[in-house]
């Protein structure tokens, strides 16, 4: 249990120390500053451990807020500082000075002991979270009158309505900020207080989802009705989910692995459930299925890159970025903009309305045009935020897009003989011999005939193209469009063979083989969101990186007829998919144990 150190005497009629405890903290009185320390030194050295004046007033939402985030080793409000296990030696160091200071002695000096050690942590340099109150209250009154007027203030605002509200994600889409989160706040505030959790509600999304993919695969027109319906329940589920985790502040490293994970593995299987229930009418639209997929990952790889390209960049200025803000201080602009993007709440409600009253072919047909267009907006700007933006790229940055790249063996050993090279060519050239040689394994697929030499021939240009692009450190402007034109590479040389193959059962087998890279790919970002560092090396090289697999798909695709290229590809898919799940649950499960930072996902809409 964490404990809650209370300094000084408490006011008569002050709740504080039965609002520590509601936190779940087991709270002891201090007389100064040397009985805090020693507290301190007895308070468990595993738990939390809050110091608190004890004439604080405030919001029991303050405190929560300022207490028990568990995203922060260190947080402090007025009146009130918290460390958890990581940070408590630092906390210790601030609290000895503190009571060096004050002379040993047992009277509480002038002003609060709590915001005198935050002072002090602060000039030891410590990186201390301080919550964002907004119309919260937290204060330490000098004097009654003072007191009177901050109990005053505490009253006159709704602690409820401020911590519903702020449960809500502060940046969301039309569909989700409108149609969705009026309500499911309430849900996420019904699972608080029936004590679920974030991770449950979360398993429960994901549950319908596949109910939903279950319907839709039916192929009825009762099934697609009802698909419809449980996408919309399944997204709602979605909403409550991150509601509930800062609602009741339950934020956790395996949380949002689970949340980001799930919303992939939904809205993929949601595909599927498409494509099977179109086979029941006569209807393949497999390669539509595919495509979507395919499309999607590869806009979710532009923003990933575009964002660790430049989440450290120095001097990081450019006007289109200057007018993109400026658009966004307009109301309406703001949401056209948001929706023109069809984040994950305008995509689902697309979705679920058109499996509802149209077919899948009409469905994929609408999805992949949406996409398009708005994979094509938001790139064009970032490429001109890009190339009219003057910043300094880190070696962090780099890291991230070497990582996001996922190079396998063979890059690797001839990016090394070709550094010299790629050192004596400009800056545009790691996008630009990317995307030709993406483009090149891929047209020269789409071009010839199932079984022909030329795709490995171009698959063994690929290789070459791919080590020239990362023989050097990804800090050029463009250099963040390397790792989606190697995803859009792979991914569309797997469609194309397998459209090719023209073989019953091809087209599911290359979704299920994208679906288990695209697994790997969506892991290995959440791990760098994470600061958990890229998946170990010996998992990249045993998957064969994306130039690797590409090579052998094609060469696959030479060597066997049609029905084998199937069946290899089943396999594949099933040995990836074998590989890269055992190792990523282990990953995050270890994480979890080890008590990982908690981590939340608050940037922009998927």
């Amino acid at each position: 249990m964490p404990t809650a150190i209370l300094t000084g005497q408490p006011v008569p009629g002050s709740s504080i120390e039965s609002e520590l405890r509601s936190l779940g903290f087991d709270v002891h009185l201090a007389s100064g500053a040397a009985d805090t320390e020693t507290l301190l030194a007895r308070a468990p050295g595993d738990e939390r451990v809050a110091v608190v004046d004890a004439r604080f007033v405030g919001h029991p939402h303050a405190l929560r807020l300022g207490l028990t985030d568990p995203r922060f080793p260190l947080a402090a409000i007025p009146g009130a500082v918290t460390a958890q296990p990581a940070a408590r030696q630092t906390l210790t160091r601030a609290m000895a000075r503190e009571n060096s200071a004050a002379g040993g002695g047992t009277a509480l000096a002038v002003g609060s002991l709590a915001d005198r050690i935050t002072a002090a942590l602060d000039a030891d340099g410590a990186e201390v979270h301080r919550p964002e109150l907004g119309r919260l209250v937290a204060a330490v009154p000098a004097d009654p009158q003072a007191r009177n007027e901050a109990r005053q203030a505490v009253a006159a605002v709704d602690d409820e309505a401020v911590r519903l509200k702020s449960a809500v994600k502060a940046r969301d889409g039309f569909v989700t900020t409108f149609l969705i989160s009026p309500y499911s706040r309430y849900i996420a505030r019904w699972c608080a207080r029936h004590g679920l959790t974030p991770n449950q509600v979360t398993t429960a999304s994901l549950i319908t989802a596949l109910i939903a993919a279950g319907c839709a695969a039916t192929g009825t027109r009762a099934g697609f009705v009802a698909a419809g319906v449980l996408l919309i329940a399944s997204f709602v589920l979605d909403c409550t989910d991150g509601q509930l985790a800062r609602y009741s502040l339950q934020y956790s490293t395996l949380g949002a692995w689970l949340d980001a994970t799930f919303d992939r593995a939904k809205e993929y299987a949601y595909y599927a459930g498409l494509a099977l229930g179109a086979a029941r009418g006569g209807d393949d639209v497999w390669a539509l299925a595919l495509g979507a997929m395919v499309l999607q990952t590869c806009r979710h790889v532009v923003d990933f890159s575009f964002n660790e390209a430049n989440h450290d960049a120095t001097a990081n200025t450019s006007p289109t970025a200057a007018l993109s803000d400026k658009l966004d201080s307009v109301g309406w602009t703001v949401w056209v903009r948001r929706m023109i993007v069809l984040p994950i709440g305008e995509r689902w409600a697309m979705i679920a309305v058109l499996t509802a009253l149209t077919t899948p072919r009409i469905t994929f047909y609408a999805l992949l045009i949406g996409c398009a267009f708005s994979a094509t907006y938001t790139t064009a700007g970032r490429v001109l935020r890009s190339l009219t933006r003057r910043a300094t790229r880190t070696d962090r940055a780099a890291k991230a897009l070497a990582d996001l790249t996922d190079s396998g063996p063979l890059a690797e050993a001839a990016a090394r003989g070709l550094r010299g090279t790629a050192r004596r060519l400009p800056a545009i050239t790691a996008p630009a011999v990317a995307l030709l040689g993406a483009a090149a394994v891929v047209a020269t697929a789409a071009l010839t005939d199932f079984g022909g030499p030329w795709p490995l021939v171009a698959a063994v240009v690929y290789v070459l193209t791919s080590a020239l692009a990362v023989a050097r450190p990804l800090k050029g402007a463009l250099d963040w469009l390397v790792p989606p034109f190697f995803r859009a590479g792979e991914y569309l040389t797997v469609l194309v063979l397998a459209a090719k193959a023209d073989v019953n059962g091809a087209l599911p087998a290359a979704f299920g083989l994208v679906s288990a890279v695209a697994y790997h790919h969506y892991d290995t970002v959440y791990r760098i969101r994470g600061d958990a560092g890229a998946p170990p090396q010996w998992l990249v090289r045993t998957v064969g990186g994306h130039e690797g697999r590409t090579l052998v798909i094609c060469a696959l695709a030479v060597l066997l007829t049609a029905s084998q290229f199937k069946l290899a590809l089943t396999v594949l898919a099933v040995a990836v998919a074998l590989v890269v799940l055992v190792e990523s649950i282990r990953f995050w499960v270890a994480a979890h144990k080890v008590g990982a930072p908690a981590v939340h996902d608050e940037g922009e809409p998927a």
